[in-house]
């Protein structure tokens, strides 16, 4: 299986990294091929030039090589923390030049002359892991979740991911070592579960 693990923060030493890392050694360790890219120490460039936005426009070589990898991942895996209940610029960016027309999605006519939606991604499955220092009863009854509707409805499924779960942990800021071990052994559970070994 082939997976694309994404980390959007900007600290090495950060709790983000440390469940991309956690992810990357169940992956590995069940034999899957990974694509791992943590934006920010590869200085990804998150800005989308007007000229990169038709479906056949001319790619960055950078841009290039992830769009490939996208095209051929079995699943997903994004990692990131809840700024504004939005993702870092960097990981939205990636989103924009990425998943991009002709690679995850495409606009064709259909055998009336209208114009069709297609999904085009064939992964079928994601995981997203955010962290936050928003109590969740306080995220839900005062936003509703939006990263929960950003990731799942407007961008995975959009692309035909249709097997999205975003696990959120908080509260980072005042979390003891006993707590994030804990959420680390649940992010290799949740990844073990969703891409287990290749028969």
């Amino acid at each position: 299986m082939h997976v694309s693990l994404i980390l959007g923060h900007p600290h090495p030493g950060s709790f983000n990294h440390a469940i991309a890392e956690a992810a990357r050694e169940v992956l590995v360790s069940a034999g899957h091929a990974v694509d791992f890219h943590d934006l920010y120490a590869e200085k990804f460039d998150p800005i989308l030039p007007y000229e990169e936005i038709p479906a056949d426009a001319q790619l960055d070589p950078v841009v290039e090589e992830h769009c490939r990898e996208v095209a051929v991942a079995d699943g997903f895996i994004f990692v990131h923390p809840d700024w504004w209940h939005m993702p870092p610029a960097i990981l939205k960016g990636w989103v924009d030049r990425v998943l991009r027309s002709g690679v995850a999605y495409a606009f064709r006519p259909d055998e009336t002359g209208k114009v069709s939606f297609v999904t085009l991604l064939k992964a079928q499955r994601a995981l997203v892991f955010t962290t936050s220092n928003t109590p969740a009863a306080m995220e839900q009854d005062l936003y509703g979740d939006p990263l929960e509707n950003l990731w799942t409805r407007c961008i995975l499924n959009y692309c035909g991911v249709k097997d999205v779960t975003r696990t959120n942990y908080s509260v980072v800021v005042i979390s003891t070592h006993a707590e994030r071990e804990a959420w680390l052994a649940d992010v290799r559970s949740r990844v073990a579960r969703a891409f287990p070994p290749d028969k």
